[in-house]
């Protein structure tokens, strides 16, 4: 794009350079008028000029007829102000040139006495007698206003040169390329600047969400291929079965499939909810909601510790989901949790699980929340880290935090924190 197609476009810019120059033009009028119709120099200038005129022509008149005295006066007055001026007697004959001799004056003196012409002097140069330089006055207050009006084309240049990025970023990151970035300093650019971040940090979370969709589906195709797979052959298997009781473990096995489908896809929902901040905040009663999380779990109750009064905002089926997870990873890689524990910890509501398994080994310890990841532990069954990998991020959302470690002398702690009051949003 060449800089003329380009000054075309950029409408803003155009039209402040537009109108700091309607501005200065107008501006420069206005003073010119002000000048020529109010300047008191004017005025002085005329009636100083008459005066001059006068008194040089009573000079002249007294000496008139004294050749040798109005030869030593035109020559003082012509070397000490500097005139070129012509004597000439009352028929218009050329008596004396002093300094240059000319054809046309700039200014006639007619020596005059008792209403008698006696002669004329014709000043030829009369700079001092001049009514000033407009010229340079016009000329001075062109290249004022030109200067100005370049300085505003600067100035204009400064002001949507970034909105021109902010555009560029934001066509690029409309056109897929989200990782596409503004390119400015905030503080040379102030509330620009501040946009700029606010646009760069919208970019780099939609790249991450992105990102983490296409992950998540690239997983859940491969996740959920398995148990399909094994319900076709389960089907496959019923129809064939030779007995009744081998139909229904056949019909079991399909159920616990099922089941592990049902649970895929609300780890996806929570997963899409926390995607777009989707959280439903209400008072909860979080004791029940446990209880509500171990029965369906099909685990015992006497398991869980918790304070029947406790209450807090929060997002129920996200800390359920949480909670599920939390039980969930006991279940599959340590023989199921021997308490589940809900009160205050660092000044956060926490809530943990622990467990009498082998613990953590030390390199799936560092990755135990990260996405997708396998634990070299897990069975073959088991997903690709989406349970704590919600978990943190579930608590994250409720501004708390996750946490895993192994407990002495056997066993694990894995758990969770939300913040006691947590605001929709």
């Amino acid at each position: 794009m060449t800089p003329v197609s380009r000054f075309v476009r950029q409408r803003l810019h155009r039209r402040i350079f537009v109108w700091f120059g309607a501005s200065i033009l107008i501006t420069g009028v206005v003073v010119a008028l002000v000048f020529a119709l109010h300047a008191p120099a004017h005025t002085g200038y005329h009636e100083g000029l008459a005066r001059v005129r006068a008194f040089a022509a009573e000079q002249f008149e007294l000496v008139w007829d004294d050749a040798g005295r109005r030869d030593r006066l035109a020559r003082s007055v012509s070397e000490k102000l500097g005139f070129d001026f012509v004597l000439e007697d009352a028929q218009g004959h050329a008596l004396a040139v002093y300094g240059r001799d000319c054809e046309k004056s700039e200014l006639s003196l007619p020596i005059e006495r008792a209403g008698r012409r006696l002669g004329l002097v014709r000043v030829c140069s009369a700079q001092w007698f001049r009514a000033g330089p407009r010229g340079p006055f016009l000329l001075a207050l062109f290249a004022a206003g030109a200067t100005l009006w370049a300085a505003s084309g600067f100035i204009a240049r400064r002001l949507t040169r970034p909105l021109g990025e902010l555009v560029r970023v934001a066509n690029a990151i409309g056109g897929g390329n989200l990782a596409t970035r503004v390119a400015l300093h905030r503080s040379r650019y102030g509330e620009i600047g501040i946009l700029a971040d606010a646009i760069n940090d919208m970019a780099a979370r939609i790249q991450k969400q992105m990102d983490d969709q296409r992950e998540l589906l690239a997983v859940v195709s491969h996740e959920i291929r398995s148990p399909l797979s094994r319900l076709r052959l389960l089907l496959e298997l019923t129809r064939d079965a030779p007995s009744h009781e081998l139909a229904l473990a056949q019909l079991d096995g399909m159920e616990r499939e099922l089941y592990d489908i049902n649970e895929l896809t609300g780890k996806l929902l929570a997963s899409s909810r926390l995607d777009f901040s989707m959280l439903d905040v209400r008072e909860l009663d979080v004791c029940s909601l446990a209880r509500t999380v171990i029965t369906r779990a099909g685990l015992d109750l006497e398991i869980l510790e918790c304070d029947p009064e406790l209450r807090v905002p929060a997002d129920p089926t996200l800390i359920a989901r949480g909670l599920s997870n939390l039980l969930e990873n006991a279940v599959r890689h340590a023989g199921g949790p021997t308490r589940l524990w809900i009160g205050a910890r660092e000044g956060q509501l926490g809530f943990v699980v622990e467990d009498d398994g082998p613990g953590f080994s030390a390199s799936d310890l560092p990755s135990v929340f990260e996405s997708f990841v396998r634990g070299k532990s897990s069975s073959s069954g088991a997903s690709l880290g989406l349970g704590l990998a919600l978990v943190r991020r579930i608590a994250l959302a409720h501004a708390g935090r996750a946490w895993a470690q192994n407990r002495s002398p056997r066993g694990a702690e894995v758990g969770f924190s939300i913040r006691a009051s947590v605001e929709p949003s």
